[in-house]
């Protein structure tokens, strides 16, 4: 394999693109030390229902997944960088909320607020660092991912210790962590001008639309995200199912952050040394659909009376983490070729708003799986089924890309606008 380093790559990078690479990384910290204990807090502190937490967080996913697009155009016209300070500072406001009011409609407001910060700055930044990084795309994304993982790692973590004083502790750790972020993108992230747009946010928006090779590599590629939403719902209700522990829940993102964090940057050398970029995704498509084969597995296993004492208690999860490995593998090839593709089969020009459309696409089809997988684990004896239609999602995204890379449809448009 290829002898190369995060901290090799890392400092290849440009200042900007470093500074990107630091912000998403306590991006996450803020974000996995609130988030993964927001249900518990307002069940079990505040006394709400259900009801509330799943309102709560579907407005949260709704605001930002739906407004990607919006997001996105916002980041062509108005700049990366104003969109990046902009959603930082809203989730200052956010996780401000979440640590100075209890009633159920400051909570909806900060989970509002939330998604709509996440969909200005998601876009903006990856847009940004697609400009950056133009002759190192790949390698700029996986450093890029190495970040977030470890990020998700660590907030979680941070989290779990500031709970022993108190939620609103951790909410309010979180608000500090996103000012010290928003400080730093105004201090030291440098604007980058805008592209002038003469056909309007609706006309560009029309110009996505006929693009044709890009919508049909969106549709394939959006099975990255529709698989990668099983993360926090099939492999772990698996591992609770089949050891009757919470210790395998967490053994499955364990294991997930810590094979990212150390192969990421490798894989995606061994992978750019070797194969065009769109055999790449489809490669990794398959992998991530591949980690469900040892799911079904399981799925034929009996579900736990009780949790076993020791790590004996965790055997029976040993196929769904063998899974989560190949599932994450399959997601380090995947993500950083995909976004190097994006403003190949779309546009340099209007890269916020293809990456904007991009995301509002996956995450409608991420919705769509998620409720047939669903209703598949809630049946009886279908888990099995279950995971044969996520295998099936990841070798059809691959077939799709695959043969797109074979018919030379994911390589730059002789127009240069990513037309062809």
């Amino acid at each position: 394999m290829t002898r190369v380093s995060f901290r090799s790559q890392f400092g290849g990078l440009s200042p900007s693109a470093r500074l990107l690479v630091v912000n998403q990384f306590g991006i996450n910290v803020g974000f996995y030390m609130v988030l993964p204990f927001l249900a518990t807090y307002l069940v079990d502190d505040l006394g709400y229902g259900a009801a509330l937490v799943g309102l709560v967080l579907g407005v949260r996913t709704l605001a930002q997944q739906g407004l990607f697009l919006v997001g996105g155009s916002a980041a062509d016209r108005l700049g990366c960088r104003p969109m990046i300070i902009l959603g930082c500072g809203l989730r200052v406001v956010a996780f401000g909320l979440f640590a100075l009011v209890s009633s159920p409609a400051g909570i909806v407001v900060a989970a509002a607020l939330t998604g709509v910060a996440g969909a200005l700055f998601n876009p903006a930044v990856r847009t940004y660092l697609t400009h950056e990084a133009a002759g190192s795309r790949a390698e700029a994304f996986a450093v890029f991912n190495v970040a977030a993982h470890a990020g998700a790692l660590a907030g979680p973590l941070i989290g779990t210790a500031l709970l022993a004083a108190d939620f609103r502790l951790v909410a309010a750790v979180a608000c500090a962590t996103f000012l010290l972020l928003t400080v730093a993108q105004v201090v030291a992230l440098p604007g980058r001008a805008a592209a002038t747009h003469p056909e309007g946010v609706f006309g560009s928006w029309w110009t996505v639309l006929r693009n044709r090779r890009f919508v049909a590599f969106t549709l394939f590629g959006s099975a990255y995200f529709a698989l990668y939403n099983q993360l926090y719902l099939v492999l772990p209700l698996e591992a609770q199912r089949v050891t009757g522990t919470p210790a395998a829940v967490a053994a499955v993102f364990v294991v997930s952050t810590l094979v990212g964090i150390v192969l990421q940057v490798r894989l995606t050398a061994w992978c750019r040394d070797r194969w065009a970029p769109g055999s790449c995704v489809a490669g990794g498509l398959a992998l991530m659909g591949a980690g469900f084969v040892p799911v079904a597995v399981s799925a034929l296993l009996p579900t736990a009376g009780g949790a076993p004492a020791g790590p004996a208690g965790l055997a029976p999860a040993v196929p769904v983490l063998l899974g989560t490995v190949v599932f994450t593998v399959g997601m380090a090839v995947t993500n950083p070729f995909t976004m190097q593709l994006l403003p190949v089969v779309g546009s340099e020009r209007l890269a916020g708003t293809y990456y904007g459309f991009f995301y509002l696409v996956s995450a409608l089809l991420t919705a769509a799986v998620a409720a047939v997988t669903g209703e598949l684990l809630d049946t009886p004896g279908a888990g099995p089924l279950a995971s044969a239609v996520l295998l099936a999602v990841g070798l059809a995204g691959a077939a799709g890309v695959g043969t797109m890379q074979r018919r030379g449809r994911l390589v730059p448009a002789h127009d240069g606008r990513g037309t062809r």
